[in-house]
This record gives structure tokens, C-alpha cells and sequence, in this order.
């Protein structure tokens, strides 16, 4: 009987010390500091994205560089073998 007392108690106590650390942080509306940690969260993903925005323009840009280069380089190869046919004939 003692012991159902004592966890009783016990409970009730760990039920009230969960009740005062859970509550006071359950408020309906935002504090300022959090709403200006939201904002600056909000600040640092635009700031993100517009990076991520920027950075995919430069690689589409070096995409079509590389390409450019590559048909210039297979243009070269082929210009190359049809002088080296040409000299072969010309002998």
C-alpha cells in the first residue's frame, strides 16, 4: 500500500515537473527572437537559392562552352585527316 502511495506521488510529481517544462514553451503566438531567427532563415534560403540559381546559369554556360570546343576540336580532326589523304596523294 505504501509503495502504491509512493509511485502515485511520484508520478503525480514527474507529471506536474513534465506539465512546467512543456507548457511555457507552448505559446500561441511566436516570440520576437524567434520571429527574427524565421526571418533570417528565410534570408539564408533565398540567399541559397539565388546561389544554387546562379551556379546552375555557369554550368549550363560551361556545358555549351565545352561543346562549342568539342565540335571545334572533331572539326580540326576531320580538317587534319583530309590534309594528311591530300599529301599522301599529292607524292
Amino acid at each position: 500500500m505504501r509503495q502504491g502511495i509512493r509511485f502515485g506521488s511520484l508520478a503525480a510529481s514527474l507529471v506536474i515537473f513534465a506539465s512546467l517544462v512543456v507548457l511555457p514553451g507552448c505559446t500561441r503566438h511566436p516570440s520576437e527572437e524567434e520571429m527574427t531567427q524565421l526571418n533570417s532563415l528565410k534570408a539564408e534560403v533565398t540567399s541559397l537559392q539565388n546561389q544554387i540559381s546562379s551556379k546552375q546559369q555557369e554550368k549550363a554556360s560551361l556545358q555549351s562552352q565545352i561543346s562549342d570546343k568539342d565540335s571545334k576540336l572533331q572539326q580540326c580532326a576531320t580538317d587534319k585527316e583530309l590534309v594528311q589523304q591530300r599529301l599522301q596523294n599529292w607524292k
